[in-house]
């Protein structure tokens, strides 16, 4: 079966082999992928064909860097074609992406085209091109929340060069929201895998056909514990604060409760610093967020209770899962976020906002806490609960790893979905 994939970017296992950089987000790209060689290599063992050929086709900002090209990984051979779109600017729809999908297809022949990410104009222009047929099979994703007033209607200098303060952002990502309900409305088939995501396809298109499947993460964190007697106490780990969707300044609101109660506690940040000011150039790229959470910073005396630890790969957000006495995930929205899923297969305590799709996949009180989006107090009396009763905490270690041993299962989500793509092409045999 072959089958083109549709991504945001080019998973970090064929980035690395391109000498391409390296994306640490969208594990469950990488994650199926590998999921995908592992079975092709144990079916060449056997003297069989592959159950899957795949091909991926990515974006790039320069349409002169539009190329075909071949990627060996565990000796198989990958197809990965580029195509052009404004990837700094993705609410423009780029009509170029048409033709040249017409192009992949032709050259590939996929049996079906499976598309990772709804809110991107490149699923848009897939779903127009193949607009009646069964052949594409797409995603869900959420669309950004507002935020206080103050917020949005700020400015920095960073925001007015490139247009793009916090209401100009929640503008384009409305716009987005746009590409997303349209390309639903033309395709016929879902992979979900949250009450969610299907209750809002089924919304946009009440024929859509809904195929669940769960998620694989990547191989890294399918080994290793959290440990309570190792773990550095009253840490609490956030995997991403650099827009204002991640929430990252509901758990600074908390940290004053906390903080009376545990003065040791401490936040530590995977990815980007936004609020550094360091150099002139940091001031002059401090965006309107990174503005705003230095103020929180400052009314609540943070700046030395916060680590930002900077673009990290899986082994490293590894360690700081294993490292801390809980995950906090203050999303304003979520479907399923790989943080999460990761923070349940290695037991460490998990905290979250009650959005989107994290009830489905995290049943409170047993294998997490959830508290109201934006209810900071409750957010802080979520943690509190875990760091106060190491029984709690030990608990809900052991209930959440078998909850994710079993919505994570690596061979049972990859026979899900070889079963999805078997039944999407024979729909399009059919045709």
């Amino acid at each position: 079966m072959r089958v083109l994939w549709l991504c945001n970017m080019v998973p970090s296992m064929i980035a690395e082999k391109m000498n391409k950089e390296a994306t640490v987000k969208e594990g469950w790209v990488t994650g199926t992928l590998q999921s995908i060689l592992r079975d092709n290599h144990e079916a060449r063992k056997n003297g069989e064909n592959c159950p899957i050929e795949l091909a991926i086709a990515y974006p790039v900002p320069d349409a002169k860097k539009e190329e075909h090209t071949e990627v060996s990984l565990y000796d198989y051979k990958i197809d990965c074609y580029s195509f052009y779109e404004d990837v700094r600017q993705p609410e423009n729809y780029c009509t170029s992406m048409e033709p040249r999908f017409r192009e992949i297809l032709e050259d590939y022949k996929p049996d079906i085209v499976h598309a990772f990410g709804t809110e991107y104009p490149h699923t848009l222009a897939m779903a127009r091109v193949l607009k009646g047929t069964d052949k594409l099979i797409i995603g869900l994703q959420g669309i950004i929340s507002n935020l206080p007033d103050e917020i949005v209607n700020g400015r920095t200098f960073r925001d007015i060069i490139r247009k793009d303060n916090i209401a100009q952002q929640q503008a384009k990502f409305l716009e987005r929201g746009e590409f997303e309900k349209e390309a639903i409305t033309l395709t016929k088939h879902v992979i979900g895998r949250t009450d969610f995501d299907r209750r809002t396809a089924l919304e946009l298109n009440p024929t859509v056909q809904y195929h669940y499947m769960g998620e694989t993460m990547r191989d890294t964190f399918y080994s290793g514990t959290w440990d309570l007697s190792s773990c550095e106490r009253h840490s609490l780990f956030v995997s991403q604060a650099d827009y204002p969707l991640k929430g990252f300044h509901y758990l600074l609101e908390a940290m004053p409760e906390i903080l009376e109660k545990y003065p040791d506690a401490r936040i530590k940040v995977a990815g980007a610093d936004i609020v550094s000011i360091d150099s002139m150039k940091d001031r002059l790229k401090l965006p309107s967020y990174g503005k705003y959470l230095r103020a929180l910073m400052q009314t609540y005396g943070l700046h030395d209770k916060i680590d930002f630890l900077g673009k990290m790969n899986a082994e490293e957000m590894k360690l700081q899962f294993i490292r801390c006495h809980t995950f906090v995930c203050p999303s304003s929205l979520e479907n399923s976020p790989n943080s999460v899923a990761e923070a349940m297969l290695l037991g460490v305590p998990v905290v979250a906002a009650r959005v989107g799709g994290i009830p489905s996949i995290l049943h409170e009180p047993e294998e997490g806490l959830l508290f109201e989006k934006g209810n900071s107090q409750g957010l802080a009396e979520n943690i509190l609960r875990i760091w106060d009763s190491d029984a709690v905490a030990l608990e809900m270690s052991a209930c959440e790893m078998q909850r994710a041993r079993e919505n994570y299962d690596r061979e049972g989500n990859y026979r899900m979905l070889l079963n999805i793509y078997k039944r999407v092409s024979s729909l399009v045999e059919c045709q």
